[in-house]
């Protein structure tokens, strides 16, 4: 009786993941209209980036067509680097230049396949040249559309007076110049900065209503890299704005992208993001998948992604959306 109830649990077990593999395989026939979170890197910035132990290669337009054509995915959002030239850790000689010259290279790169790719600039917000580029961007047909910030990589903090005052001014010039907004809101992982409610709070309150006009888009569901505690704590406060039907939120959209711990999560884990994406509302959450390598470009994340607990609707839905600034 015990070797024929081990039989039985034996066969169930293998038709269970030969319906999960199947069921994944449905989800992955329809593949994401649009990567609403790309990057490339130039090759300056590659070999600024890189390091005795650590090589970053470029990305230029074609290395990202072959990964979107591997992926069935038509278009993609690429998001500027420049800001990585103004990172407070580091020493730039001639920091403003090579934040022009990547948000240039990323333009005419994106040139090259008009109806596949749309750019947005970039820029570490609380420079002093921060303005002057969001401007000069304005002019560039290929970047005007948008502004990429992000917090971590210029070590944003939102309980500073004075850099909030300059993320303010920031907000308001892309609001001015109907350029869509997307940021990695989450701070600095290597200084410690602290993140949950309360800095959610600090951007819904002080922020999103200095951009009233365009969509703002919260990249990495809200974190940067991980969805832990903290991430979700920062999640929940949008969440529940759009369930009592804020105004601030009006505009806003969640991407999906970059979550890289998706295939060591708990059970438990995967079902907490999928309710935070329900309560966010299908119809706000973008897929993205973040800067491709090797091994691991948008057909891999979305496959990552398939494996969280939502219906096959709810990802076809989610595969079906598109961002006011794609369409």
């Amino acid at each position: 009786m015990a070797t024929v109830m081990m039989t039985a649990r034996s066969a169930m077990k293998a038709l269970a993941m030969t319906l999960a593999v199947l069921s994944t395989r449905q989800a992955l026939a329809q593949a994401p209209l649009v990567d609403h979170h790309q990057h490339l890197f130039s090759p300056a910035n590659a070999e600024w980036a890189s390091t005795a132990t650590s090589r970053r290669q470029p990305v230029t337009a074609d290395d990202l067509i072959r990964y979107l054509d591997v992926a069935g995915i038509r278009r993609a959002l690429v998001l500027s680097v420049a800001y990585q030239f103004g990172n407070p850790t580091r020493s730039v000689e001639h920091e403003y230049e090579r934040v022009k010259d990547e948000n240039d290279w990323t333009s005419q790169e994106v040139a090259r396949y008009p109806e596949r790719l749309r750019a947005f600039c970039s820029v570490n917000p609380i420079k002093d040249y921060a303005l002057e580029e969001i401007a000069r961007c304005t002019h560039d047909p290929h970047l005007g559309s948008g502004l990429k910030l992000h917090f971590g990589n210029s070590d944003i903090d939102v309980h500073d007076a004075r850099q909030l005052d300059r993320l303010q001014a920031v907000f308001r010039l892309a609001n001015a110049n109907r350029m869509a907004i997307v940021v990695h809101m989450h701070p600095s992982v290597n200084q410690k900065r602290p993140y949950g409610r309360a800095e959610a709070g600090i951007f819904l309150n002080e922020l999103l209503p200095m951009a009233p006009d365009v969509p703002v888009q919260i990249a990495h569901l809200a974190g940067a890299g991980q969805y832990d505690d903290s991430t979700d704590h920062a999640a929940a406060v949008f969440g529940n704005a759009i369930v009592r039907h804020d105004p601030r939120v009006a505009h806003l959209l969640i991407d999906v992208s970059g979550i890289s711990n998706i295939p060591g999560m708990s059970v438990e884990r995967k079902q907490l993001i999928v309710t935070r994406i329900r309560q966010i509302g299908l119809d706000r959450i973008l897929y993205g998948s973040d800067a491709p390598f090797p091994g691991h470009g948008p057909r891999e994340y979305w496959a990552e992604f398939s494996t969280l607990p939502l219906q096959r609707s709810e990802l076809q839905a989610i595969a079906a959306n598109v961002a006011p600034y794609m369409r």
